[in-house]
């Protein structure tokens, strides 16, 4: 038998039911990812399965270097063959890791190839692909049609000008939704200089004189309101921590306008004004029912060599800790409420020990004033949770602490377009789980509800949630 089946991953009688009938062949809806709408629209061929598979994917990288292979074959100047060749070797070391499974789904799905890549068949493997790369002619819209994409979620800067979003959305060959994400990282950029660099640039495009925390609001939301025309209904945001510190207007006027001149902030002040921004931004959010997100828990460029040498989100991030995050992340969503601009919202949490922490919280916050069922939402096992282990911990500490049946599902968080097997990895995990409680007599056999479920999670939920 195959190692990539139709049981791969599951080991119960109901949840291969449900992953056959239910949940195999649903559209995809990957709301957050890094792919870049100008690749999309200009389309260009893939050379060869080398470029496709390790050109700037960081998981990779990371997983050869603990394999003892030397930066040249990473991120250096080796031949493709040479690459390949060498994350071959990793791959047969890579038993436990969701990389394994990942590698096999894709060379299942994409080339039609069940064998087990490793040290010795890498040649015969690489050549298979890059035959099929050439026959079928591996361009993003062939790769995302062949997956069944129904819409996708860049990330993108305040600043974007969002042309090739609006090229795409003219093309009418071209039917799967690229939509834009609002991701802020220069609002919060604690460098001064380069703040009140931003803010210049902030003023010129949107023709508003910035002197206060006020104009700068004004500014923010008329970029806000270019996104949304251009189809945006999600914003996203990565801070390393949560910390929320409460301060008078005057006084957030007061750290505005120094910080805005280029005056660097103490730790502290930089914590208030943050937190006075989040609150704005938030309002905005919720004036145009957008959801927010917040992937927080990511120490990243751990490694000051590496850095230097290759730049940023080349494979040297970790897990975070922190204190009093229950207290900071109660009070930042408190404060969002009281202002009566809490959006629908999304938290990824990174480090798996807050998993509880983060779905009671959550819980606080639900409403029935948005339109949709559990409008706060515990974001999917993300990044270093992208794991069987931990999607099972993410949908455990829901279903303990709210309504998995409102769940909203998995996404990418990528930028390989042949990633989408990591929705159908999720799916398997999360028809067996389920699966595995019927079969427990834990819930009932009820194929309906069943069903329901599955058709939620994977695909309605998301659908409903944003209304693309």
């Amino acid at each position: 038998m195959d190692f990539i089946n139709d049981r791969f991953m599951i080991d119960n009688e109901v949840g291969a039911r449900l992953y056959q009938d239910v949940a195999k062949d649903l559209p995809i809806i990957d709301y957050h990812c890094h792919l870049e709408a100008k690749d999309i629209y200009e389309n260009k061929s893939v050379e060869d399965i080398t470029q496709l598979w390790l050109a700037g994917d960081h998981y990779k990288w990371r997983a050869m270097r603990a394999n003892g292979i030397d930066e040249r074959f990473i991120t250096g100047d080796a031949s493709a063959e040479e690459k390949f060749q060498a994350w071959a070797e990793t791959v047969e070391a890579a038993f436990g890791n969701p990389l394994y499974h990942w590698t096999h789904l894709e060379l299942s799905k994409y080339f039609d190839c069940n064998v087990n890549l490793d040290s010795q068949n890498w040649r015969e493997v690489m050549e298979h692909c890059n035959r099929v790369i050439k026959q079928n002619n591996f361009k993003p819209r062939y790769l995302m049609e062949y997956s069944n994409v129904e819409a996708i979620c860049t990330t993108d800067a305040p600043l974007d000008s969002l042309e090739y979003h609006r090229l795409l959305k003219q093309d009418k060959t071209f039917s799967i939704k690229v939509l834009p994400t609002f991701r802020p990282d220069d609002v919060f950029n604690e460098n001064a200089i380069e703040f009140a660099h931003f803010i210049t640039q902030l003023s010129h495009l949107t023709d508003v004189g910035i002197d206060s925390f006020g104009s700068f609001a004004e500014a923010i939301g008329k970029r806000i309101d270019w996104f949304h025309v251009n189809g945006c209904r999600i914003s996203d945001h990565g801070p390393v921590s949560i910390d929320y510190q409460a301060s008078e207007p005057e006084h957030v006027n007061l750290l505005f306008s120094r910080k805005a001149g280029g005056v660097l902030l103490t730790g502290a002040e930089e914590a208030q004004l943050n937190s006075a921004i989040f609150v704005m931004l938030a309002g905005h959010y919720k004036a145009r029912d957008w959801g927010m997100q917040i992937h927080f828990g990511a120490i990243r460029n751990n490694n000051s060599q590496k850095r230097q040498q290759l730049g940023i989100n080349t494979g040297f991030d970790s897990i975070n800790d922190q204190s009093s995050l229950a207290s900071s992340l109660n009070q930042l969503l408190d404060a969002m409420a009281k202002a009566n601009a809490l959006p629908k919202t999304i938290l990824y949490n990174l480090n798996a020990t807050y998993n509880d922490v983060v779905a009671t919280t959550i819980a606080n916050f639900q409403s029935a004033e948005y339109g949709v069922n559990s409008p706060m939402q515990f974001g999917s096992g993300w990044w270093f949770n992208d794991t069987r282990r931990g999607m099972e911990n993410q949908l455990n500490s829901l279903a303990d602490q709210g309504l998995l049946m409102h769940f909203i599902g998995m996404l990418t968080d990528s930028r390989s377009f042949v990633s989408y097997t990591r929705h159908d990895y999720f799916r398997r995990i999360l028809c067996n789980l389920i699966g595995g409680w019927v079969e427990k007599g834990e819930v009932p056999n009820n194929q309906q509800i069943l069903t329901r479920m599955i058709r939620n999670i994977c695909h309605d939920n998301a659908n409903n949630y944003f209304k693309f």
